[in-house]
């Protein structure tokens, strides 16, 4: 079992910076695809980022694409979403996933195997 715990939201102003922590305990999530959805207030959860289990191809939508970087640390067991330039359109609860089958790169939240609990993220403008 894999268990995830997501960090760093906070209120910033719009053009600020976040970075977002996602630590995986329980087992190592090294060899694990992983990614970042959020869910904005009465809106359904949507893909943000993904990475692959070496670090040697992310996946960005769209709406955060040249703004947002998906890394990881796997000595770590630990994942980052460094957000620049952030909108008040960002705001959402963000959320981590870690997917055991390597096929997460696609962004789809349904190919996850496990869940983090989420963190706020409330961009004013």
């Amino acid at each position: 079992q894999v268990h995830l715990v997501a960090s760093g939201g906070t209120l910033v102003q719009a053009g600020g910076s976040l970075r977002l922590s996602c630590a995986a305990s329980g087992r190592s999530v090294n060899m694990y695809v992983m990614g970042w959805f959020r869910q904005a207030p009465g809106k359904e959860r949507e893909f943000v980022a993904a990475i692959s289990w070496d670090d040697s191809v992310t996946h960005y939508a769209d709406s955060v694409k040249g703004r947002f970087t998906f890394s990881r640390d796997n000595a770590k067991n630990t994942v980052y979403l460094q957000m620049n330039s952030l909108k008040p359109e960002d705001t959402a609860v963000y959320s981590c996933g870690a997917d055991a089958h390597g096929r997460g790169m696609r962004g789809i939240e349904d190919e996850y195997d496990y869940w983090g609990q989420g963190t706020q993220v409330t961009v004013s403008s």
